[in-house]
């Protein structure tokens, strides 16, 4: 972004036919991801990440910046593989309303329109905020200020009415460090109730845009700003503040590192019931594993409704190019990264051929055996196991449009719990979501509602290993291959 969100860095923390999917993938000395493929035949692999994106009803998108749409090589890249914008200054609150009750639209308008005529959303960034404010609110206070926050708000949602797919309505409100507390700031210093009126004046300005809270350093689940948030969206939700989304703004580096509680993050906020978006994703070295693994995290999660990377190539990022933090290098070409996020784009959804997908076996890396009906069983309750692979319907899985994997063409495999241990059974299909499974491109076969992976108990390897749900953490016995 041309004027960062965040303090400094220093300060920062198919057909069908017979085949085999491998689901784990090969990282070679350079981070290159070799294999990353589905588990479960699905709809042809699409070639742009916004239409991969589209597979499991998710975006992805980029900031786009208005001085650069004339330049027809950022476009062109824009245009193709973004199916969401978010305007990068043009939207805050200096940009909007430069004087006091004069506002200015023209950039963001820009933005806007370039997004629209080719086909794309738009996400609004940023009604209140402690930065990139114009000179002449930096100099009010209370309740002057406080009037000002909601007559900009007013402004800048009526320009926009009908027109903006979700608001960060706040900005970075809440404070680094350790106290999981507010932010001093002039708006802070309004009245702590700021954030909410901020919340209730979007609602009454515009009630069909998402309203957002969007912030940095609120991606790891055991740190204090991240519990400050969650627990102010928890008390939105208890007494009624129109919330509807939480973005995490993800801009992971050395000192703020991509951690494997990531995913605990994600559903930890959609569990209040609020929507979670990826809004201002790069990663300082482009590590494609990582990239991969923040693609797979939001996939695992149903409310994770989308990702934005910050910019569009390298030469694009705040950061400068030399952090190799997002997709494309300066000159454009796709770099491993992106491969990485293609391919779990594609590898996450759960969307079948019209009609149904392939039956197969499920087969456990780890062991090489095949998720199996016990005696050809068909009684509700059956728990299934692992067993020598011997291609009888007991072993034959399908995957449903639902997301459903089906044995016996009736029967679905099943959680029978939600927690660490829950039992994975046989039951009739009746559409419950313990019975819709998303598949992962690191091989991860995902329950939709417990957010926990497919596992064989205590790592089991021998026949007759049950099966469980547990928290994700990369195991072998938690990666499955497919064969149809």
């Amino acid at each position: 972004m041309a004027v960062p969100d965040m303090p400094p860095l220093t300060a920062r923390r198919p057909q069908r036919a017979r085949r085999r999917a491998l689901l784990t993938g090969a990282i070679g000395a350079f981070g290159l991801i070799t294999a990353l493929a589905t588990a479960i035949p699905a709809v042809a692999a699409e070639s742009t990440l916004g239409a991969a994106a589209q597979q499991s009803g998710r975006y992805f998108g980029t900031a786009i910046a208005s001085g650069k749409l004339g330049d027809s090589a950022y476009t062109t890249i824009a245009g193709r593989e973004f199916d969401m914008v978010t305007a990068e200054n043009e939207m805050k609150i200096d940009a909007t309303e430069p004087n006091r009750g004069q506002f200015n639209f023209s950039a963001g308008d820009r933005v806007y329109n370039w997004a629209v005529q080719n086909g794309k959303r738009v996400r609004g960034h940023t009604l209140a905020w402690h930065n990139q404010q114009p000179g002449w609110m930096q100099q009010l206070s209370g309740s002057t200020l406080r009037q000002a926050m909601i007559n900009h708000i007013n402004g800048v949602m009526n320009h926009y009415k009908g027109k903006i797919y979700a608001w960060d309505v706040v900005n970075e409100a809440y404070a680094d460090g350790n106290s999981g507390g507010r932010r001093d700031s002039n708006l802070q210093r309004t009245g702590n109730d700021w954030i909410e009126v901020a919340f209730r004046t979007a609602r009454a300005a515009d009630p069909a845009a998402k309203l957002c809270y969007n912030d940095y350093n609120i991606d790891n689940w055991s740190w204090a700003k991240t519990q400050g948030v969650y627990n102010m969206v928890r008390d939105f939700k208890s007494r009624g503040v129109p919330i509807d989304c939480v973005g995490l703004q993800s801009h992971f580096n050395g000192n703020s590192p991509y951690n494997s509680n990531y995913r605990t993050t994600i559903q930890s906020f959609a569990a209040l019931g609020v929507d979670v978006q990826i809004t201002e994703l790069d990663i300082q070295g482009g590590s494609a594993t990582t990239y991969a693994n923040v693609v797979n995290d939001c996939l695992a999660v149903p409310r994770c409704t989308g990702i934005s990377v910050w910019g569009v190539r390298d030469t694009d990022s705040w950061l400068g190019s030399g952090a190799s933090a997002l997709l494309f290098d300066g000159n454009g070409n796709k770099k491993a990264a992106y491969t990485a996020v293609l391919n779990a784009l594609n590898g996450g959804t759960t969307t079948p051929p019209p009609g149904g997908g392939d039956e197969g076996q499920l087969r456990s890396t780890a062991s090489g055996r095949c998720v199996d009906v016990p005696n050809a069983g068909t009684a509700d309750g059956t728990a299934v196991q692992l067993w020598d692979c011997n291609g009888q319907s007991n072993q034959q899985w399908e995957q449903t449009s639902a997301g459903e994997l089906r044995v016996y063409g009736n029967k679905c495999l099943d959680a029978a719990g939600t927690g660490n241990g829950a039992r994975i059974q046989i039951y009739s299909c009746w559409g419950g979501d313990n019975q819709k499974w998303r598949v992962n491109s690191d091989g991860t076969i995902v329950g939709v509602q417990s957010g926990l992976c497919l596992d064989a108990v205590g790592g089991g390897t021998g026949n007759g290993t049950g099966l469980q749900l547990y928290s994700c953490w990369g195991g072998s016995n938690q990666k499955w291959t497919y064969t149809a």
